[in-house]
């Protein structure tokens, strides 16, 4: 299965913060689950809109797909994203922190279009590197003695 075109079309569209792209990479009826997500099963509109939101935190966000691997219908990618914090994200003010986070993602495809994702990322990474939750370094200064 070659995914060059599906994988220009998102990750390129993506990277230049143009989320309308996924109207042409994905089935307008996908589901699309997100480990960790508020919303674990998401529509395509939804999908847009949390990627707008992470976007508007962190408008310089790049992906870089580490590693594809295809079978039959899925292909499964390994991805880094990295970006600057300077928009609010879930309530936490801009730090300028620059982070870095990882996420593994599977998409089924059908008649090209990807029409189910299943994505795991590390959100909690994400949030300790913008300073919403302690790292385990800063949980034990903080912890009496």
């Amino acid at each position: 299965m070659d995914m060059t075109a599906y994988e220009r079309t998102w990750i390129e569209g993506l990277n230049r913060g143009d989320v309308s792209v996924a109207d042409q990479a994905f089935a307008p009826d996908c589901v699309i689950h997100i480990n960790g997500s508020p919303e674990p099963n998401l529509s395509l509109g939804g999908f847009k809109d949390m990627l707008s939101g992470l976007l508007g935190a962190f408008p310089d966000l790049r992906i870089t797909i580490e590693d594809d691997m295809a079978e039959g219908d899925k292909v499964v990618t390994r991805w880094i994203g990295q970006g600057t914090h300077q928009g609010e994200l879930m309530g936490v003010a801009p730090t300028g922190n620059q982070l870095t986070f990882t996420g593994i993602t599977i998409h089924r495809i059908e008649a090209t279009k990807i029409v189910e994702e299943w994505s795991n990322w590390d959100a909690l990474g994400l949030m300790q590197q913008i300073g919403a939750v302690p790292t385990p370094e800063q949980s034990e200064e903080a912890s009496p003695t």
